[in-house]
């Protein structure tokens, strides 16, 4: 489903991804861990098409075909969609216009998604106005249920929310990413960034990356990774998967 080859991005005159190449297959889903400022949200950003983060060399495949320089909105048509770890407020558009706008009408579908993740009383306001860090997520989770993209990226949707946000959080992942049906059946894929491994609480991910500078060092069992990473540090757990 998606294909990143040999991939270097610069942001400004600075180069901030480096030889990075990444395969997810259909009906995946991989996490992305790594340290702060190693690279992470810029890969999304990148991957979605945001025009500040400047691809200088390699190649981005979405569903067979290469997407590398598509703008945004292209990208959005042909099924990708994001999460962002800090969307930003947008006054004078209510969640339920946009949603509604999303789906092409349906006002019945936009209320009854919403329910699912408790946001049917924020439909009449602004977008993330006043909104606290899990009613943050619950409407980010909520554009992407109306959205329905076959490859879905998450910014550390974990990250502000209270365990019972996180628990609603990834069921619902789970749902945009099939994980109710058997993987060979799924249509759906997806890639995740997490910093504290919470959300694998509540999702199975079937591969684990991490990015350290702006290179993917390593690949594995995310839940392996994941304890590793607590056990010895960043630094240590690449220098022992590398050994």
């Amino acid at each position: 489903m998606l294909e990143i080859r040999d991939l270097h991005v610069e942001i400004g005159e600075r180069e901030v991804l480096h030889d990075l190449s990444l395969s997810i297959g259909k009906g995946e889903t991989h996490v992305l861990m790594g340290p702060n400022g190693s690279g992470k949200s810029t890969l999304l950003m990148t991957i979605m098409g945001f025009s500040q983060y400047h691809v200088t060399h390699g190649e981005i495949h979405f569903d067979g075909e290469e997407i590398t320089h598509l703008p945004i909105h292209e990208r959005a048509r042909r099924g990708i969609g994001m999460m962002f770890q800090r969307p930003p407020t947008i006054s004078g558009l209510s969640l339920g216009k946009l949603l509604a706008a999303t789906a092409g009408g349906g006002d019945e579908m936009v209320l009854d998604l919403a329910r699912k993740v408790n946001m049917d009383r924020f439909l009449s306001r602004d977008i993330n106005k006043g909104f606290s860090g899990g009613e943050i997520k619950r409407s980010e989770m909520l554009q992407l249920m109306i959205q329905r993209p076959s490859f879905v990226m998450l910014d550390e949707p974990e990250s502000g929310v209270d365990l019972e946000n996180i628990s609603l959080i990834g069921h619902t992942i789970g749902q945009l990413l099939d994980k109710d049906v058997h993987i060979v059946n799924r249509k759906h894929c997806g890639l995740i960034i997490t910093h504290t491994g919470h959300i694998l609480d509540y999702l199975d991910a079937d591969r684990g990356h991490v990015m350290c500078d702006g290179e993917i060092k390593c690949h594995g069992n995310p839940r392996e990774i994941l304890k590793e990473i607590k056990t010895r540090g960043y630094r240590e757990c690449l220098e022992c998967r590398q050994d």
